[in-house]
């Protein structure tokens, strides 16, 4: 009775994988604690919890704020007060063995925890900020970049 419920599970959790894919969905805002905006299509809003995240995604959290966030390859962000970050590129295909992900922080702290797309392409997440990039080849890193 177990293995079907199971299966059932697996299935629908595939299931909607695949449909946040396919809805441009490439993760979502988790954890928030005060005031933070997501910008997406050009269009700014208050973030919230389970917002969805859109490849191009813009994310700002204002002074004593924190936000983390979930992609769909399970890695983790999170973002500290004051922080600004975008989430310039997104592929997730098992299928296909095709794996990126290319963020940008422009300001603030970032913490970062390895998902899938580090694990099967070690050289295929880059963390860019103001003054050089990051290359992740381990499964963790924090980061600072300061206002100047």
């Amino acid at each position: 009775m177990k293995l079907p419920a199971l299966i059932l599970s697996l299935a629908t959790l595939a299931a909607a994988s695949l449909a946040a894919l396919a809805d441009g969905t490439i993760g979502y805002v988790r954890v928030l604690k005060g005031d933070a905006y997501l910008t997406q299509n050009g269009q700014q809003a208050k973030a919230t919890q389970d917002a969805a995240l859109l490849r191009g995604s813009r994310i700002r959290t204002e002074a004593g704020a924190s936000l983390g966030l979930v992609l769909l390859d399970n890695t983790v962000m999170a973002l500290g007060p004051g922080s600004e970050l975008s989430l310039d590129e997104f592929l997730y295909s098992p299928g296909q063995n095709r794996f990126v992900l290319d963020a940008a922080l422009k300001r603030g702290t970032l913490s970062y925890l390895a998902g899938a797309i580090a694990q099967h392409n070690p050289g295929g997440v880059t963390v860019k900020t103001p003054t050089g990039s990051v290359g992740v080849r381990g499964s963790h890193f924090a980061i600072k970049v300061d206002d100047r």
